[in-house]
């Protein structure tokens, strides 16, 4: 699945969850892949004919008539799409008495398994969100002796789950403690510490058959103690695929992690999505005739073809993003879809949501 179908789904997605029904009319239906389109029609015609007996006058008026646009809009497939198919209909006038029935569908970019019919107050989506989630993510641990976070890469999304400090004495002993005792205590609280964090990471890494990795990080050798030491559960001690030198071993000490760890994560989408933000940003440096940014102006470069990379916010008005992926097909340039969820993505947002890198200087003579 690639970005553009992603985001066309989030956007269906979306916009189907604002519709609410005050009886159950709105019409949800799944075709598996594979699955005969003509049984689908036939079962919606006999559930056509059923809902002649609901009592009330206007559900039974807005169920079939949501039945009636579904039946049409499928019977303009010869059959059913190779992942299967997915359409919903009803009435979501706002007042009630009024009329607005439409149908959406879409073809899922993934082999649809779920056969569904239902009728409802609100749509079901839930499939499609399956689809667009991201299942599989990164563990991530950052620790000194002063204290731990763990969190995890999921996606583009970066989640902190836990956090603790330690009680682990300063470098500076106390008066009448021998460095000998002192170094003993430090060491003892050092080891309960630690045993509070594998504590933590066994919580949220456990018996998760979705973790692709591990990555530990943190200043000093503090790290590799907690590592080498057995303190993490075999499981998890197994799947550390990185130990890193960091600074901070806070909530921003989780976002350096994955920014130190960009060879080892390099096909992960926070990792494109950050240096495909940080070559623009380069650009605007480096060669500035060669970038823009702002909706109108990008708009009118990429109707003269020169824009080779397209980058949009994900926070752009649904109609702006329709108008710039069409034009950007017409002239073959490529569209990247940028999260709000990382710091590279707030700064496409601050410069007007629409960005780009060019092919060509424009106002070369």
């Amino acid at each position: 699945m690639d970005e553009s179908q992603r985001y066309k789904l989030k956007k269906l997605i979306n916009e189907l969850s604002k519709y609410k029904a005050r009886h159950t009319e709105l019409v949800s239906v799944y075709v598996p892949a594979g699955y005969d389109l003509n049984n689908i029609v036939s079962h919606i015609s006999e559930e056509q004919g059923t809902a002649s007996n609901i009592k009330s006058k206007s559900t039974q008026k807005n169920v079939i008539s949501a039945l009636e646009r579904m039946l049409q809009h499928l019977r303009l497939f010869n059959q059913t799409p190779p992942n299967g198919l997915c359409v919903f209909s009803g009435n979501v006038a706002e007042r009630e008495g009024e009329n607005d029935v439409r149908v959406w569908s879409v073809e899922p970019p993934l082999p649809l398994k779920t056969r569904i019919y239902r009728c409802d107050k609100t749509f079901v989506v839930e499939p499609l969100m399956e689809i667009i989630d991201v299942k599989d993510f990164y563990g991530l641990i950052v620790i000194d002796k002063r204290e731990a976070t763990i969190g995890i890469l999921k996606g583009k999304t970066i989640t902190q789950l836990s956090h603790a400090k330690s009680a682990v004495p300063g470098k500076t002993r106390a008066g009448g403690q021998s460095s000998v005792r002192f170094s003993r205590l430090r060491e003892i609280a050092a080891g309960e510490f630690f045993k509070k964090a594998a504590a933590m990471a066994k919580d949220a890494f456990f018996g998760k058959p979705e973790l692709k990795g591990i990555l530990i990080g943190g200043p000093g050798p503090t790290k590799y103690e907690f590592h080498d030491k057995g303190f993490l559960v075999t499981e998890l001690k197994d799947k550390v695929i990185g130990i890193l030198d960091i600074t901070y071993t806070d909530e921003f000490g989780l976002q350096e992690l994955v920014e130190k760890s960009q060879d080892i994560l390099s096909d992960e989408e926070i990792i494109k999505e950050k240096a495909l933000v940080n070559r623009f940003l380069e650009n605007i440096s480096k060669t500035p005739d060669l970038v823009a940014y702002g909706n109108e102006h990008v708009k009118a470069l990429i109707s003269q073809g020169a824009v080779d990379e397209l980058l949009i916010s994900e926070s752009l008005e649904d109609e702006k993003v329709d108008e710039l992926t069409k034009l950007a097909e017409s002239f073959g340039t490529t569209v990247h879809f940028i999260s709000t969820e990382t710091r590279e993505g707030a700064q496409i947002e601050q410069m007007g949501k629409v960005c780009a890198n060019l092919r060509f200087n424009p106002n070369a003579g």
